[in-house]
């Protein structure tokens, strides 16, 4: 792989709506286990991606795809030595079950069965998608972007199980979870809020991570970082947003949005400032 540095781009292009567009290439970049809105379909040119994913390490060679469901937790890191170079796409829900639903026979929420798919194929066609984005061709990047989803609904779609019955556990994650939703820049000590909810700290601890995947202070900083894209879209000032979202000052939100965004704030924030400088 030619050339060593690692470098990133994250951004939107205004004919695709609600759509984030990466293009990176990481050596050294670990991403810690977070979850997306979105559906995230990272098309590998080069190198390996290993990612954990519902229990275990998967691994996305070149010419091959990872893929992630809506609020699924995975993490991210290099393969091999010379880390991976990767395209991606994230279309939101909405989007996907459109295109399933016009396309496949998926019926219900559709989604992905399997995180990795080898297709090189596709892999093409979301580099496609992300050359049409760059050069301005609205026609090409939707229509490639609606030929890549229909071609992995049909490989590897299936609708996403539906919501069950919930547990005494998961009602209260979901209970700890709205809580910490309402006190993201205060939250309360895990006993404290185990406390309000009539439970232990480390019964509280396993069925939080048992129903999201990770225990409450990841899921917590998972939180206050899609918060701050959200305020970051909207214009307000990196340091502003690390406040407003309960990080103690820029430097933290740097730090953890990087992580999980896969670039600083600050350059996240002038990418989506130039789509809509262009609007």
């Amino acid at each position: 792989m030619a050339g060593s540095a690692e470098r990133a781009r994250h951004w939107r292009y205004e004919q695709l709506p609600g759509v984030d567009l990466l293009r990176a290439r990481y050596v050294r970049k670990t991403f810690v286990r977070h979850t997306h809105e979105n559906f995230v379909i990272a098309a590998i040119a080069d190198g390996v991606e290993v990612f954990h994913h519902r229990g275990s390490d998967v691994s996305a060679g070149a010419g091959a795809l990872a893929l992630v469901n809506p609020d699924t937790p995975h993490t991210g890191r290099a393969g091999v030595p010379e880390g991976w170079r990767y395209g991606a796409v994230y279309p939101p829900p909405e989007v996907v079950a459109e295109i399933a639903a016009e396309t496949t026979t998926v019926r219900g929420a559709p989604g992905f069965v399997s995180p990795v798919l080898d297709d090189p194929y596709t892999v093409r066609l979301v580099h496609q998608v992300l050359r049409a984005a760059d050069e301005g061709n609205a026609l090409a990047a939707d229509t490639l972007l609606r030929v890549a989803v229909t071609r992995l609904l049909r490989l590897n779609g299936g609708p996403l199980p539906q919501r069950r019955t919930r547990t005494a556990g998961e009602r209260i994650a979901a209970r700890a979870r709205e809580v910490l939703e309402g006190r993201i820049t205060e939250p309360p000590t895990l006993e404290r809020l185990a406390a309000d909810l009539g439970t232990s700290p480390f019964a509280l601890l396993r069925a939080f991570r048992d129903t999201y995947g990770m225990p409450p202070h990841t899921w917590l900083t998972d939180a206050r970082v899609r918060r701050a894209r959200l305020l970051l879209d909207a214009g307000t000032a990196p340091a502003e947003a690390a406040v407003a979202v309960g990080f103690t000052d820029q430097p933290h939100l740097n730090r953890h949005f990087t992580r999980i965004v896969g670039v600083p704030p600050g350059a996240y924030q002038r990418e989506r400032k130039n789509v809509q400088d262009r609007d």
